[in-house]
């Protein structure tokens, strides 16, 4: 903050975290501004499409939960809704036309010309660590009492204006160039992807003879190479549950792992070398138990067509299948498989339960099966692409973070006084710059 001044005199606001404060701002608390209180109870089969009411939800984004008509709790401009349950606390949310909230939201409604909504808006968001400090329940939340007791620091309205608009044009050039990364991300991923997938299909060697591999989404493929089925080249079983489900005799053991499609969606890496859970000894007895070195594909759910391979012996549930007697190279198959995760999960339609691929559909994937030594050349340049594009992702991924590190201190300081910014003046608008595409 080195290129802002500081106010010329300052005083003991007489709360610890917010330590001095200029000596003509004031604390108060903020049950005084605001009428605060929980959100109605609004249930999904109670949404309704033609609804003219937004209704807010605890969520940390601008996105509504649905729409209803006649609602109990009115908000309007200048009402602020903060999420009160779960990961979301304190993301507060200014309200920018009528709307209503959820019963797992907090709404403090604007009473008094004494304070300026985006003031305060910014003062909690800014302050979000300080004031909302949740209870230790099973899911945690904050209560009414707790926000309305929680300091709010008041300037002259005329200067709440001023660093109000100060923010929103200073977090708006930030945002700005968040996006461009978060694009640059994006676009990393998908050209990553779209370079692998032209490895395992069309070869490294642009003026090699292809041919038609008699498959419409795979095309034409190098001449030299074969083609096949999954169901040709490995033996394709889907794992299972011991019965009964839940029974602790079989279930949050320590003798075997337990794989389920959560496991192997929860993170890019190729191998599986641990689980969060095990099965018993007895639970593990019941199913089937896929050696090391298996390649393994997630079935059903949203999450379907994701490969992982596993590097330790572990039994799986039915919502994965696992690829025995493989006699391709495990890391080519885990690629080629990859490529195809969007293509899959398009493929299923959902009926009245989830998708789901079953084995038969599994053991009809085809897939293209180069020359041994093409296979290690192709598998080596798919590892050093995937560790060039994550180091640049890497990258864009450690500018979002100062730049969102770099807003929230940027708002904690003007809304705290720790920095003057009653003479800025507002740039001409022709001068804001917009956002831009990012390129790789």
């Amino acid at each position: 903050m080195a290129k802002y001044k500081a106010y010329p005199e300052y005083k003991d606001s007489g709360v610890e975290w917010l330590g001095e404060v200029p000596s003509h701002w004031n604390v108060a608390k903020t049950m005084r501004y605001f009428k605060i209180a929980m959100g109605q109870t609004i249930l999904k089969e109670q949404l309704e499409d033609d609804g003219e009411w937004p209704v807010y939800s605890a969520t940390e984004g601008e996105s509504y939960f649905g729409y209803v008509s006649s609602p109990q709790v009115k908000l309007g401009v200048g009402d602020l809704v903060i999420p009160a349950r779960g990961n979301s606390i304190g993301s507060v949310k200014l309200v920018s036309g009528k709307s209503t909230t959820t019963q797992t939201t907090i709404y403090c409604k604007h009473l008094t010309q004494a304070i300026y909504p985006a003031f305060a808006y910014y003062f909690m968001l800014g302050n979000r660590k300080n004031l909302f400090w949740f209870t230790q329940t099973a899911i945690p939340q904050i209560t009414v009492e707790e926000v309305g007791c929680n300091p709010i620091l008041l300037p002259t309205y005329e200067e709440q204006v001023v660093v109000a608009s100060f923010l929103d044009h200073e977090t708006a050039k930030i945002d700005n160039l968040i996006e461009k990364q978060q694009q640059l991300i994006e676009l990393l991923k998908e050209k990553c992807q779209a370079v692998i997938s032209h490895a395992v299909t069309k070869g490294l060697n642009p003026d090699v003879p292809m041919k038609d591999s008699d498959v419409e989404w795979l095309g034409d493929v190098p001449e030299h190479w074969e083609v096949s089925k999954f169901g040709y080249i490995s033996l394709v079983v889907r794992g299972g549950s011991p019965r009964p489900a839940g029974d602790p005799t079989l279930f949050n053991g320590d003798y075997s792992p337990w794989v389920t499609v959560a496991e192997i969606t929860k993170d890019n890496e190729i191998y599986l070398d641990s689980t969060d859970t095990f099965l018993t000894k007895k639970g593990s007895e019941q199913c089937r138990v896929f050696k090391a070195g298996t390649l393994l594909l997630s079935n059903s759910g949203a999450t379907l067509g994701v490969p992982k391979i596993l590097s330790i012996d572990a039994n799986a549930n039915d919502g994965v299948v696992g690829f025995e007697l493989l006699n391709i190279d495990h890391e080519y198959a885990y690629f080629y498989l990859s490529t195809l995760t969007t293509n899959l999960r398009e493929s299923i339609k959902q009926g009245s339960g989830q998708p789901n691929l079953n084995t038969d559909i599994v053991k009809s994937i085809a897939i293209p099966i180069p020359p041994e030594n093409d296979i290690q050349r192709i598998v080596s340049f798919i590892k050093e692409t995937i560790k060039l594009y994550s180091s640049i992702e890497s990258g864009a991924m450690e500018q979002v973070k100062l730049l969102q590190e770099r807003r929230t201190a940027l708002i904690s300081a003007a809304v705290t006084g720790k920095i003057d910014v009653r003479d800025w003046v507002a740039p001409d608008t022709q001068d804001v710059e917009e956002p831009q595409e990012a390129t790789a």
